[in-house]
């Protein structure tokens, strides 16, 4: 069985420490322990054997594996590393030329002996790209609580689920914010104002009519100079924004859409034909498919190729973007996620968070 590989608890790095047989659901615990962004694969005496990252497991779950697979296959086995005594000038150097933000320190032995990770304070604390919350829907599947509530102002755990986003966001930096408003949207107005309470500044795209889950950005005037993070006002997620903006980034797309795999058992068993002729059977097989969790990253460039005050879906902008030869890629998500559409799923958000 695997485990955290042993050592004090005095050294922060060590908490990315796993040994060789760890499984993807042990390294996204060790993840998120750490908070390093890094896994360290060791062997029985300490050697290093590899690294893995937050991509690389994402990167495996798009390839099929599973919570309970094995590291194995996704280890980066020749990771950059340094010996104890290179100056930091230098380990800067190394990784600003090799744009990484995590270098392994070892011995002559290969044996961990450290993680230098690159200092909060040579990057920038804040992030400067808006976040835009989509929150003028009206929730019929989720009455009568939104008959004089607006879906993103109901109270899980004792705040409404918007002030949650927001707080989440604000915690990795994202300062500025922009709120699509148009059912109840004076409530939410009221309720946020103009963001200082929050220590950051938050604007209003007004919807006159309902524009669908992409529309009201194209009432955004002027056009942002940075990539957007768009996410729906009713999902509750421990989702990184920032680390959705990189991956966005890294990979060059116009347009990223988050997606969570989504398991369904048929309840009956199945046969498959040819013809008539039976080719085999299936007992109660599982289905598996990534479903839009509605959390997205955009360039500036997608609203050019949207209709000023014109209804337009997510799934219909990623197309319409498609079609025209732009890159649009997924990015595939581990962390908690709860779409809150409807009443079971509001009790749902309520049980978790304990209110």
């Amino acid at each position: 069985m695997s485990k955290q590989a042993k050592s004090p608890v005095a050294e922060p790095w060590r908490k990315t420490l796993l040994t060789s047989d760890a499984t993807l659901q042990q390294a996204i615990m060790s993840l998120d322990a750490s908070a390093m962004q890094i896994v360290m694969i060791v062997g029985a005496e300490g050697e290093l054997i590899g690294t893995l990252t937050d991509g690389d497991i994402r990167r495996g779950l798009l390839r099929g594996l599973e919570m309970h697979s094995p590291v194995d296959t996704i280890i980066h086995r020749e990771p950059l590393v340094v010996p104890p005594d290179l100056d930091r000038d230098m380990v800067l150097s190394l990784m600003q030329a090799n744009k990484v933000r995590q270098l392994p320190v070892v011995d002559n032995h290969r044996k961990v002996v450290g993680l230098h990770v690159w200092d909060d304070l040579l990057m920038p604390a804040q992030r400067p790209n808006t976040m835009v919350i989509m929150a003028g829907g009206q929730g019929m599947r989720l009455r009568p609580y939104t008959e004089r509530c607006p879906k993103p102002m109901l109270p899980v755990g004792g705040k409404p689920m918007l002030e949650h986003i927001i707080e989440r966001a604000r915690a990795e930096g994202f300062q500025h914010f922009i709120i699509a408003v148009h059912y109840l949207g004076h409530m939410i107005e009221e309720y946020f104002g103009n963001g200082s309470r929050w220590q950051v500044r938050i604007e209003y795209l007004h919807e006159d009519a309902p524009l669908g889950t992409a529309g009201a950005l194209s009432l955004m005037n002027p056009r942002p100079e940075l990539p957007l993070v768009v996410t729906n006002g009713d999902v509750l997620t421990d989702i990184h924004y920032g680390e959705l903006l990189d991956f966005h980034a890294h990979h060059r797309a116009v347009a990223t859409m988050a997606v969570r795999l989504h398991e369904w058992q048929h309840p009956f068993g199945v046969v498959r034909t040819s013809g008539v002729d039976i080719v085999g059977f299936e007992e109660k097989p599982v289905i598996k498919s990534h479903i839009n969790a509605g959390v997205y990253a955009l360039d500036p460039t997608v609203l050019d190729h949207m209709r000023h005050q014109h209804r337009c879906d997510m799934p219909t902008l990623f197309t319409m973007l498609k079609e025209q030869g732009l890159r649009t890629v997924v990015y595939p998500m581990h962390e908690p996620w709860l779409d809150v559409g409807r009443v079971d799923d509001y009790a749902f958000a309520n049980q978790e968070a304990g209110g």
